[in-house]
């Protein structure tokens, strides 16, 4: 805590206030559904969706008698996820009943842990801007969810659907390490690609699976923490953003008039764009924590760590330097490259003993480009990795021009085929034969002589003869043997 409490944010993340600057202090308290096919306690499915109360078991409805059993592979994949944050693994934690009323969680109390959680200190490197942050880790435990109430349904009732009651949650506890929102947005969307990378959770935030509670307090630069709110469940990083940014005025307006911050729990309402108070924070003592009887100590043994870690995948920093590296891409291709796990495959599939800028161009620009405009993704592209690298290995040969190319990609993005035999059925190859570029070049020169003169003068205009020349020849001359040509015979 005191580290984090050094951190100054930069300038230009500072709040003007009518009696000076301010400056935000942010932690998150994210909550990432496992990504398991049954519940923490029970098997009971943990699919999302399903007719109301179906996918409840005798353990989530908390009938009597009925005991909690902890699902191994739930614990795997939080473990998973602790060595992808870098963070300690702890081999003994204890599992705590927290005991508040939840309308949607039968048996009065939420299984988690609290003193003793399964994964401890580590961190998180974000990129805001071009500048490096660093974002520690508190912890990470697991917990169950609760269930939904529908409020919506009825005129006088409440309904309870208790289909996510007992799904495995993992609560990653930041320290107060984030300065302005964007730092905040940038920590959840690579907290959410490391996750996705592991297969732990599938961050889906629409549908609930990767919530964030926000806490928020404002100080003088470099001055002690004020008291912090924390706003509860926010389902979507833009609206996160939006809610830090009208939560840090609010209580700037409060200080500078002289009041002072109730600590307290906040929602966030995405019509209004504004927070409002939801209920007064409580401390760790109101919910009464105690380990739950029913379940033993959780005891990791090293061989069962190890053989999670040697199983651990590339994650996305090194996946970055080593695409710089092996490929030579500037940091902002290798992050665009990397930004799915989908993403780098396919990249990769294309790139392997290709030149990797080109194929790293096609991928971003076309490829990646013809996706988001029809809503689509890597996983259901038309054009497969092996199809665009047959396209830029035919450009690589110099067989077809990169505007000709683009022609291909559009046949094979439309129709399906082997581009290699789309260019040869089709005649789509390139001209390099140079005298039949010399003859499209003779012909322009002689019938623009007024551009000739102003080319000699202003060689910068070379470019319109090019363009000129590709058209006669409708775009099948090799652009460097027309530009080669046109300097000798114009002098130039």
């Amino acid at each position: 805590m005191l580290e984090s409490a050094k951190r100054v944010a930069e300038k230009k993340d500072w709040i003007k206030g009518a009696t000076g600057d301010w400056e935000i202090i942010l932690g998150l308290e994210v909550h990432a559904q496992v990504l398991s096919k049954s519940k923490l306690f029970s098997g009971a499915s943990a699919e999302f969706g399903g007719a109301p109360n179906d996918h409840v078991s005798l353990v989530d409805a908390a009938m009597p008698g009925m005991l909690p059993v902890i699902n191994e592979f739930c614990v795997e994949q939080a473990v998973r996820t602790g060595l992808g944050l870098k963070a300690q693994i702890n081999k003994r934690s204890v599992f705590d009943r927290k005991n508040y009323f939840y309308p949607d969680l039968p048996q009065g109390y939420q299984i988690s842990q609290y003193k003793q959680p399964v994964v401890g200190e580590g961190s998180v490197h974000v990129d805001v801007d071009g500048r490096a942050v660093e974002v520690g880790i508190e912890r990470l435990h697991l917990e169950q969810d609760a269930g939904k109430s529908l409020h919506d349904q009825h005129p006088s009732m409440s309904f309870v659907d208790l289909n996510r009651s007992g799904c495995a949650l993992m609560e990653i506890v930041s320290k107060p390490d984030m300065r302005s929102a964007d730092e905040a947005k940038a920590y959840v969307t690579k907290l959410r690609q490391i996750m996705r990378y592991l297969g732990t959770c599938d961050g889906n935030m629409e549908q609930g699976s990767l919530r964030a509670d926000v806490n928020v307090s404002v100080r003088r630069p470099g001055g002690e923490f004020g008291t912090r709110c924390e706003i509860k469940n926010v389902n979507s990083i833009r609206f996160m953003g939006q809610a830090i940014e009208y939560e840090a005025r609010r209580q700037i307006g409060i200080l500078e008039d002289g009041g002072t911050i109730d600590q307290e729990t906040r929602l966030f309402d995405p019509k209004k764009g504004e927070t409002r108070s939801m209920r007064s924070k409580e401390e760790a003592h109101d919910y009464r924590y105690f380990p739950d009887p029913d379940l033993l100590p959780l005891e990791l043994e090293d061989a069962f760590i190890g053989r999670i870690k040697d199983s651990l995948p590339e994650l996305p920093d090194e996946k970055i330097a080593r695409f710089m590296k092996d490929y030579g891409l500037t940091a902002y291709d290798a992050q665009v490259l990397t930004a799915e796990r989908g993403s780098a495959d396919f990249f990769e599939q294309v790139a392997k003993g290709r030149d990797g800028k080109m194929a790293a161009n096609w991928v971003i620009n076309e490829l990646f480009g013809r996706l988001n405009k029809e809503g689509k993704s890597v996983e259901t592209t038309p054009v497969s990795a092996a199809q665009l690298g047959e396209i830029v290995d035919l450009i690589g040969a110099g067989t077809i021009s990169g505007k000709i190319a683009k022609d291909v990609f559009e046949i094979v993005w439309t129709e399906g085929g082997s581009p290699v035999q789309i260019v040869e059925t089709r005649g789509m190859k390139q001209v390099t034969d140079t005298g039949a570029i010399e003859k499209a070049v003779d012909e322009i020169i002689a019938a623009n002589p007024d551009k000739v003169e102003q080319v000699k003068a202003k060689p910068t205009m070379l470019g319109w003869f090019v363009g000129q020349v590709m058209k006669t020849t409708g775009g099948k001359a090799n652009p460097q043997a027309v530009s080669d040509l046109l300097k000798a015979k114009l002098g130039i």
